[in-house]
């Protein structure tokens, strides 16, 4: 079981540093903008998404799962969600360099915090839900898993929370690490980072619709 664990840290470790896509980029953002606290619930809303895969991948048919997670259609709709957001983003950062300055210089005194984590946390759970390019990383865990602990449910519930653990650990080294940086960026700079995240995200819905396109056609 310890040697279990210690394969589950650093399945972990390999999805934090190599799973970069829109989620990595937005928490970094979201860390810089608006504090720990709106990254962590951000993150959080990503994670929960994660354990819904997982409940998914664990009682489903694997023929059911391999159809879902390669499915064209679904690929193509996943990367339209994240066209259209990174274009909404990119439209409503253009308007609201006043807004960063407040939030940089903290001038912008929010009442309603409650309700900005709950949106938060609903945006890292939507984002990273439409993308079933994670679906299939938590099939190879579970796999994984099986092999490692005999297959026990036990077993498995100690490997995939550690794996859990892990990346909410990483995530939060990487909201701390992002909001030490803040004080040493102007807000013209975040301005413009906010921008290329938008881009990037843009960029990701793109591949996502090629792919899916691709797959339909072969």
């Amino acid at each position: 079981m310890v040697d279990g664990l210690q394969y589950a840290v650093l399945y972990g470790l390999f999805l934090s540093f190599v799973a970069i896509g829109p989620i990595f980029f937005l928490l970094l953002e979201i860390s810089i903008t608006k504090g720990f606290r709106s990254a962590l619930a951000f993150d959080l809303g990503a994670i929960f998404a994660d354990i819904i895969f997982i409940v998914f991948a664990y009682y489903s048919t694997s023929g059911l799962i391999e159809k879902i997670k390669d499915d064209p259609n679904l690929i193509i709709f996943g990367g339209l969600i994240l066209c259209a957001y990174g274009v909404i983003s990119y439209i409503k950062t253009a308007k609201s360099f006043r807004k960063i300055i407040r939030e940089h210089y903290n001038v912008d005194t929010n009442t309603n915090t409650k309700k900005n984590f709950i949106g938060l946390f609903i945006k890292g759970f939507f984002l990273n839900f439409i993308n079933f390019g994670v679906l299939a990383g938590w099939i190879v865990a579970i796999a994984t898993a099986s092999k490692l602990t005999g297959d026990t449910k036990f077993g498995l519930f100690i490997f995939i929370s550690t794996i859990l653990v892990t990346l909410l650990v990483m995530d939060i080294l990487k909201i701390m690490l992002a909001k030490k940086l803040k004080n040493k960026m102007t807000p013209r700079f975040i301005f413009k980072a906010k921008k290329w995240v938008s881009i990037i995200i843009i960029v990701f819905g793109v591949v996502m619709i090629v792919k899916g396109c691709y797959t339909r056609i072969t």
